[in-house]
């Protein structure tokens, strides 16, 4: 009797990931997700067609293949002063303040697990702008604001007062450990206390001096030179690579206290130096072009959702700030003649209504 053999039954394999393509190139592989990389295109392309329009567009008008001709150093006298020393600077400040601040919006969302927790919201920014109006104010009632300026520096004091205040914020939330709840809620906190020092010191200083110092608080990137391009620049060079190693930090901040200490990662450290990024970022930002309302709350968000990720996507936020910045400062200076707004305002427009949305739908989650 002839024995029947019988074939082993065929392994069945993992079925694919909707949305995810595994990728192999030898011992390294990965997962290719089709809806992150469009976003990210789509923000590049975005960028670089509103920073054209931005070197392009103005009270002396330069057509793109003008722009184009001019960056490669074929330009006449007069484009060249335009775009080399007015709008070029300008353009790229907005760009690296924009990406600093959506890498330190996302870098504090994903951390404290919060849409609503941003620079803004926590002090960051509000910090800065004291410690600015302070060095302002201070120099007109010394005798001439020029000198405490010139040894001081508004923006250095402003990194500092940013930072300084991030760091206080920091030990009031400390018990035990950071909890992203009691962080946020001191964060608004010393939120309202350094906006309040600042209309204090407004009324306390010289009309001329408060004037000054308005116009730094609301965000402005008029008459921004190659000598602002040049810090915000070099610090993104080393602290955005240093986000983006720490990004897988990030993916495990998402669990619980007790996961990520069975994975192995100290909470408290790692909490503590992405938010310690985060600050400087967005300190940074605010010591370069003045506190630009909005920018490192909204966009964030409106990365997350356009790439369908579980948390705020950091390369995406950054390009997407970088996008609304340059944008809105192409709208303060083109929009309404020859009337200049500072881009502060109009960042402030967009993301205000965002800002309700956000409450009104987090005041939902709760409710239900």
């Amino acid at each position: 009797m002839k024995a029947t053999e019988r074939t082993p039954p065929a392994r069945s394999a993992t079925p694919p990931v909707p949305g995810r393509r595994p990728l192999r190139l030898g011992p390294v592989s990965t997962v290719l997700r089709p809806r992150p990389l469009l976003a990210l295109f789509g923000g590049i392309l975005a960028l670089l067609v509103v920073f054209s329009c931005d070197l392009a567009l103005g009270d002396y008008p330069i057509t793109p293949l003008g722009v184009l001709r001019t960056l490669l150093g074929g330009g006449d006298t007069g484009e060249n002063l335009v775009v080399f020393e007015l709008r070029l600077p300008r353009a790229l400040t907005g760009l690296l303040v924009g990406a600093a601040l959506g890498l330190a919006g996302a870098i504090t969302q994903a951390v404290v697990r919060n849409p609503l927790a941003s620079p803004d919201l926590l002090g960051i920014t509000a910090g800065a702008g004291a410690a600015a109006t302070a060095v302002i104010v201070a120099g007109g009632a010394l005798g001439g604001v020029s000198g405490l300026v010139a040894a001081l520096g508004v923006p250095v004091v402003a990194l500092f007062g940013g930072v300084g205040t991030g760091l206080l914020v920091a030990l009031l939330a400390y018990r035990n450990g950071v909890d992203s709840f009691r962080l946020v809620l001191v964060g608004i906190g010393m939120n309202t206390l350094m906006v309040n020092a600042t209309l204090w010191l407004l009324t306390a200083g010289e009309v001329q001096d408060a004037g000054r110092a308005m116009v730094w608080l609301t965000g402005s990137l008029n008459a921004r030179g190659w000598e602002n391009v040049v810090p915000v620049g070099l610090a993104l060079a080393v602290l955005v690579p240093l986000a983006l190693v720490g990004a897988h930090v990030l993916g495990a901040l998402q669990f619980d206290d007790d996961t990520m200490r069975e994975l192995g990662i100290r909470v408290t450290a790692a909490r503590a130096a992405m938010l310690l990024g985060a600050t400087v970022l967005a300190s940074l930002a605010t010591s370069a072009a003045g506190p630009i309302a909005f920018v490192a709350l909204s966009v964030p968000q409106i990365a997350l959702r356009l790439a369908a990720t579980s948390r705020p996507p950091l390369v995406i936020s950054m390009v997407l700030g970088a996008t609304l910045v340059v944008g809105s400062d192409l709208i303060a200076r083109t929009m309404f003649g020859s009337l200049e707004l500072p881009v502060g305002v109009v960042t402030a427009a967009l993301g205000a209504p965002y800002l309700i949305y956000l409450l009104v739908r987090r005041y939902r989650e709760v409710r239900t």
